[in-house]
């Protein structure tokens, strides 16, 4: 059935627009097989058109390749007298009906080259723009270069959970960059501008899913690096009630701590990567004990320390996450006795708070999946999968990577008594066909992140975190809501 689709909406969305194409290039006096040339048809269009040939360089310069290309082709229908708004729209969103149309229609003819003086003199009256006209124009325009620069260049982004804090704060509005990765182009193209992935008020779908176009990305100037910020679709909802397409799926941020190929492991809450202990987020918080005298904390001092989450145990002791330098501070108070990182010990599992891959009961072979003795602060070792690393499957192996390599690869992945079936064939290996990031909050105990649902794969990579344009404290009073000295602060 996949396939019927697959045909029907290649020949109603490619091969009609062809169609169409070289019957109007064969009125204007050009042979019709140039039309089905790509790129090659578009430098024919200018010259009917009678734009100048250097307009061809903007066409292959990404993101305003997209408004030349629009350009062109209403100058190009325009050519054949469509000169009303309608009929723009028509001959761009609806090529496979309207092309073809006017390609065979008798009464449709090839008037010359619409950018010339000479046509524009002649057909003043027809081309001339009503006050709505230039209104819609310009609405057009500036939506679509917005979703341009949106998709290809740079988006807003504001923090919504403590996962990162004190890193980033909740209110932290930032810019993603999608120039650094490499921008991802669109899979699921159509869609409501502005909206990610439901519509604000009616809660209605945001995008059409009957369309949906292969993963690829632009070049970029780097690729993800161990401590970079990443915002990232959240893997999770591939298996969510109301399962989305990658593209519109969750925006999450973390910091990236493994790479592809990378061997992770967290031992007493600090991560090792390759056996080397990774640098620690300088305003990254954990769980701290914390022990008075009896006297009550100064609340002046939990805002300065930004002593977060906290929480009491009795009339001496409470519960906090914080930074190092934070917990450092404290402990120089007279009426503080102790503080102590709260650290789930390594050697068991935590069956309160279970980590990847206990959560995920498809991929074992046998009754159960194995004890791997992991929990949130001792974790791994882990190897995050690459493109191309061919990992061996059985018991052990099957539970870490049985996901990746049936959800986000697209598999169909059964186990039959002690056998593996990648799609219909016993298999005893798996060779990736992407990369993959293993990404975790720098508020370690108080993050959902990849010691939970495991790897994120490079096509639900948005793009990274570079600065904080604004913050906003909901909890403050009035005049101090704006939180002045993060504004313009770049993200490290």
């Amino acid at each position: 059935m996949n396939v019927v689709g697959f045909v029907i909406a290649f020949i109603i969305l490619i091969i009609l627009p062809y169609v169409g194409l070289w019957k109007l290039f064969e009125k204007a006096g050009r042979p019709g097989w140039e039309a089905i040339i790509p790129l090659y048809n578009f430098y024919i269009m200018i010259k009917l058109s009678g734009r100048p040939g250097w307009w061809f360089v903007l066409l292959l310069i990404p993101g305003l390749g997209f408004l030349v290309a629009l350009g062109i082709t209403i100058d190009f229908i325009k050519s054949y007298g469509k000169f009303t708004f309608a009929e723009h729209c028509a001959g761009v969103a609806l090529q496979f009906i309207y092309l073809p149309k006017w390609g065979f229609d008798k009464d449709t003819k090839y008037l010359g080259q619409s950018a010339s003086p000479e046509f524009r003199a002649k057909y003043k009256i027809a081309l001339k723009k009503t006050q709505a006209r230039e209104w819609a124009d310009a609405i057009i325009f500036a939506v679509i270069a917005a979703t341009l620069i949106r998709t290809l260049f740079i988006e807003a982004y504001v923090i919504p959970s403590a996962s990162m804090e004190s890193s980033l704060l909740i209110g932290d509005y930032l810019f993603v960059s999608k120039v650094n990765y490499g921008a991802r182009l669109p899979m699921t193209p159509v869609a409501f501008p502005f909206a990610h992935h439901t519509m604000p008020l009616i809660n209605t779908k945001a995008y059409w899913d009957g369309l949906e176009l292969p993963y690829y990305r632009l070049p970029g100037l780097s690729d993800v690096k161990k401590g970079d910020v990443v915002v990232f679709n959240y893997p999770m909802d591939a298996d969510s009630p109301y399962f989305r397409p990658v593209d519109k799926r969750e925006n999450y941020i973390k910091r990236c701590q493994g790479t592809p190929g990378d061997t992770l492991s967290v031992v007493n809450a600090q991560v090792f990567i390759n056996s080397k202990a990774a640098i620690t987020p300088p305003n990254g918080e954990i769980t701290y004990d914390v022990k008075t005298d009896g006297n009550e904390l100064n609340p002046q001092i939990a805002t300065d320390l930004h002593l977060s989450d906290i929480s009491s145990i009795n009339n001496t002791e409470f519960v906090t996450n914080t930074t190092e330098e934070s917990a450092k501070a404290l402990r120089g108070y007279s009426n503080i006795k102790s503080v102590t990182p709260r650290l789930t010990p390594g050697g068991a599992s935590d069956p309160m708070n279970p980590v990847y891959p206990a959560i995920f009961s498809n991929y074992k072979i046998g009754a159960n999946i194995p004890d791997y003795k992991w929990n949130v602060d001792n974790f791994g070792p882990i190897i995050v999968p690459k493109k191309g690393w061919t990992v061996k499957l059985d018991s052990l192996t099957f539970p870490i990577y049985g996901r990746a390599i049936a959800v986000y690869e697209g598999n169909k992945v059964e186990v039959s008594g002690k056998d593996i079936l990648i799609n219909g064939q016993k298999a005893d290996s798996y060779t990736f066909k992407m990369n993959y990031y293993f990404m975790m909050g720098d508020n370690r105990h108080n993050s959902e992140d990849s010691r939970f649902w495991g790897f994120v794969p490079e096509d639900h990579i948005v793009g990274k975190a570079l600065f904080i344009w604004m913050s906003v404290d909901d909890n403050a009073s009035f005049i101090h809501k704006i939180r002045w000295s993060r504004l313009f602060n770049l993200i490290h």
